[in-house]
């Protein structure tokens, strides 16, 4: 599947509450003050429904940053258009 970064942009941003202008490279849970336990499990829900994907335990604590849930993502084959695409 490919997809926009812009949807992946989009969905976190739905769910920590912040504009999705924001999310980028650099987002983490370490610079995102919206991230905590309970954002990072309606995270992990809302990319398991947005991508059609079954993240596994493992993959679920990996996702701390942008670039990792890109990471994650693309193990499960959503391959990514840059956002200006």
């Amino acid at each position: 599947m490919q997809t926009s970064e812009l949807v992946l942009k989009q969905v976190m941003a739905e769910v920590f509450g912040v504009d999705a202008q924001i999310i980028d490279e650099t987002t983490s849970v370490d610079t995102l003050k919206q991230w905590d336990s309970l954002k990072h499990l309606n995270l992990v829900l809302a990319l398991e429904m947005e991508f059609d994907v079954r993240l596994t335990d493992e993959q679920s604590v990996q996702i701390l940053s942008y670039p990792l849930i890109k990471i994650v993502l693309e193990e499960h084959g959503v391959h990514f258009t840059n956002a200006d695409d």
